[in-house]
């Protein structure tokens, strides 16, 4: 091993055709930041190696005699959980690729591979890897109890929450809740920047009355120098304190922007900030895959509307092939009416799923708020969209802290999986 062997993406090559595996270890032996750890040829080989290796990435074939490739995931995440799995087959099918997820692998593609496609999905899912990896080896603070908001800025919370507002329909107002949750959560003591992923068509400056002078593009361009002096050129300031990352100001621009340099910045900001509030476009892209990879609470946002509804059923269907943990999502219910007919516990039954926030409409304090930029939260608190809001607020804090608790004891539950064998 190098002398920066450490540094080095560790990967697992898993195939039953040795010409396959040969043509992989091909692609990236001239790639200095990977290593490959080992091939195996079979499901139950790769539990073997993976054992040994303890790979960060592993290519797993999904069709090998014996345990195939979707069991020795599932099987292999039990004893390597920080393990990111790639599968590979000639079977570009959605109910393979939902089963592969439901396993737990990260991505799938299609062979054969081709060498960019490949080397940039293993550097790509490789980042969690070295994160998930940290945190089982990292050791919990006994003096501190769990669920404690405070301390952020201290040695024993580093890390701020990354709060992302989805919804799989537009115009449902992500946008209107994402700034309202920034301005709720931001203080001196907790201080936050809001994000707007919605890169071709971001509105969150707008709704803040601020002028774009640079944007989320100018840090991706430079992401792999991220330092504080960079990041504070290009954040801009509210009146209130809070920061605020901008959408390109052209449409356009977004082109420039990859999905890893977004996870590598938004990595940076939460180290930075109490809470990352992210507000991003209802498309489901790259972009998005890569914020929600790295979202501590995600608010799924509808109205009482049949076809913001199905949305959402469809976005829930797909988050759980996604194995996106059900403990981070928070389901909000926006622009709700009584004369409609359509009741929070109508949708929550329907969904299956519960209402954490029921916002009510205000067409008229909405208009002003937008029209003004100025958001609602800053104006009449006392209204009941506002009161809402903050409601949600604490919902969102709630949610926090019971999040937290969790963690610490699945993360205590893995270090003694894997330290106590």
């Amino acid at each position: 091993m190098t002398e920066n062997s450490e540094d080095k993406i560790r990967l697992l090559i898993v195939d039953d055709h040795p010409p396959t595996r040969e043509n992989i270890r091909k692609l990236v032996q001239f790639e200095q930041d990977i290593e490959v750890v080992g091939t195996a040829r079979s499901g139950e080989e790769a539990l073997e190696i993976a054992r040994e290796t303890q790979p960060d990435v592993v290519l797993m074939d999904i069709n090998m005699p014996g345990m195939d490739g979707i069991s020795a995931t599932e099987a292999l995440l039990e004893d390597v959980p920080f393990a990111q799995i790639i599968i590979l087959s000639v079977q570009n099918e959605t109910d393979y690729m939902r089963r592969a997820m439901l396993a737990g692998a990260r991505d799938f593609i299609s062979k054969p591979p081709s060498g960019d496609e490949l080397i940039s999905t293993i550097r790509t899912v490789s980042e969690r890897a070295k994160e998930t990896r940290k945190k089982l080896s990292k050791p919990v603070p006994q003096h501190e109890l769990p669920g404690k908001m405070q301390g952020y800025g201290i040695p024993s919370r580093p890390e701020g929450k990354i709060l992302t507002v989805y919804s799989a329909k537009g115009g449902v107002g992500c946008t209107t809740i994402a700034t309202n949750l920034a301005i709720g959560l931001n203080s001196e003591e907790t201080p936050v920047v809001l994000v707007d992923a919605s890169l071709q068509f971001g509105d969150v400056s707008a709704f803040l009355n601020l002028q774009v002078k640079n944007s989320l593009a100018d840090l991706a361009s430079r992401v792999n120098e991220l330092e504080e002096e960079i990041v504070q050129e290009v954040l801009m300031k509210h009146e209130t304190g809070l920061s605020v990352l901008a959408a390109p100001a052209r449409p356009e621009m977004a082109d420039e922007v990859q999905a890893d340099q977004v996870r590598k910045i938004l990595q940076y900001l939460r180290r930075n900030f109490a809470y990352v509030i992210v507000d991003t476009s209802s498309t489901i892209d790259d972009i998005t895959l890569a914020v929600l990879d790295v979202t501590d609470v995600l608010l799924a946002v509808a109205t009482p509307e049949i076809p913001a509804i199905k949305d959402a059923r469809l976005l829930f269907d797909l988050l759980t092939a996604l194995d996106f943990p059900t403990s981070r999502l928070m389901f909000v219910l926006n622009r709700t009416d009584r004369r409609i007919g359509i009741t929070a516990k109508m949708v929550s039954d329907n969904l299956k799923h519960p209402v954490h926030g029921d916002i009510p409409i205000d067409e008229r304090a909405m208009l002003l708020s937008v029209n003004k930029g100025v958001p609602l939260l800053l104006t009449d608190k006392t209204s009941p969209i506002a009161k809402a809001m903050l409601d949600l607020l604490s919902e969102v804090k709630e949610h926090l802290l019971a999040a937290e608790d969790t963690e610490l004891e699945d993360a205590e539950q893995d270090r003694a999986r894997i330290f106590n064998r």
